[in-house]
């Protein structure tokens, strides 16, 4: 298991990496990045902003979203996987937003995970991006990239993953780290064929080491 100090230096690295890791999802404020986040799940970003170029046009509060059968809703957004579920919560948070929390986003994590569609990972991206929080979202880059350096463990679940996270980083780096290693997950440390002999980071990663020994390069 890294230490705190090695955890805090991959962090270093991959922002070296990618100085300009940032939420690829296209919104204009919270209420647009909350519907993209849940339209995300199991999608990749760029069909969600391919979706919401148009669906962002056509919707701009939750009122929008409410004014409509939820057919249309669905057909609006049926080339995104389990659109009928998502269009469904997203109906769910809308008409939630505007009977408890007067029009408005909720800025607590209980509050956002109170919402349709909205969990612990949605939850911590609305607080990171939309409100400048100090949050850490678990995706499957962040615990790819986890799990491989040995930040963590194997066996560990999302939550655990995300404890042992702000365990190890300062809070003031907690958002920008999730930026960073989601881009190192999504562009470097890739789910297959990671690019093990080029990262920098290869003399720490348990992982790397492996495939240093079975790949046949130094590590």
């Amino acid at each position: 298991m890294l230490s705190n100090k090695q955890t805090v230096l991959c962090i270093e690295e991959m922002a070296k990496m990618f100085p300009a890791a940032h939420c690829e999802l296209v919104h204009k404020n919270t209420f647009e990045l909350l519907v993209a986040v849940v339209l995300s799940a199991q999608c990749t970003d760029v069909l969600v902003n391919r979706v919401t170029a148009s669906l962002f046009e056509k919707y701009h509060r939750p009122e929008d979203y409410l004014a409509v059968p939820l057919e249309e809703l669905m057909d609006d957004i049926r080339s995104i996987g389990l659109y009928r579920n998502k269009a469904k919560n997203i109906q769910g948070l809308s008409q939630r937003i505007l009977t408890e929390f007067n029009g408005e986003v909720p800025k607590t994590h209980a509050e956002l995970e109170s919402l349709p569609g909205v969990g612990r990972k949605t939850a911590n991206v609305v607080l990171s991006v939309g409100f400048g929080i100090p949050a850490i979202a678990v995706d499957t880059h962040v615990e790819r990239i986890s799990k491989r350096l040995g930040i963590c463990r194997w066996k560990d679940s999302v939550v655990e993953v995300e404890e042992t996270l702000k365990r190890k980083l300062p809070k003031e780096m907690w958002s920008d780290a999730h930026h960073y290693m989601i881009f190192f997950g999504r562009y470097h440390c890739k789910a297959r064929n990671p690019d093990c002999p080029t990262c920098p980071l290869l003399y720490l990663c348990r992982e790397g080491k492996k495939q240093a020994k079975v790949r046949g390069f130094d590590g």
